[in-house]
């Protein structure tokens, strides 16, 4: 493995994707992750400088909106969660 000049380094665009042997399911996932997650992230919050003090509302308001998709799943898995043993529950016990 050579490393090259370390005092410099350069840098190029990296590997390529590996060809994947079921385009369908790579697709299906890509276009779900676009759906849960359109809106870029907002990096102008990402501040790793002391000069961080928290999140103001305007900031909060940005990230909720970011993660907007995946709180909306979430939601969603927590709510079947809950419901469908509920609803089996009551098939099996409640079979007049």
């Amino acid at each position: 493995m050579e490393l090259g000049n370390i005092s410099e380094p350069s840098y190029g665009p990296g590997p390529a994707a590996p060809g994947s042997s079921t385009p369908g399911l790579v697709a299906m996932a890509h276009g779900f992750l676009r759906l849960v997650q359109p809106n870029p992230l907002p990096v102008e919050l990402i501040d790793f400088g002391p000069s961080q003090s928290g999140f103001s509302r305007e900031d909060l308001d940005k990230l909720l909106l970011y993660e907007l998709g995946f709180l909306v799943c979430a939601a969603i898995g927590v709510l079947l969660i809950i419901l469908v043993p509920l609803v089996g529950c009551c098939f099996c016990c409640c079979r007049c």
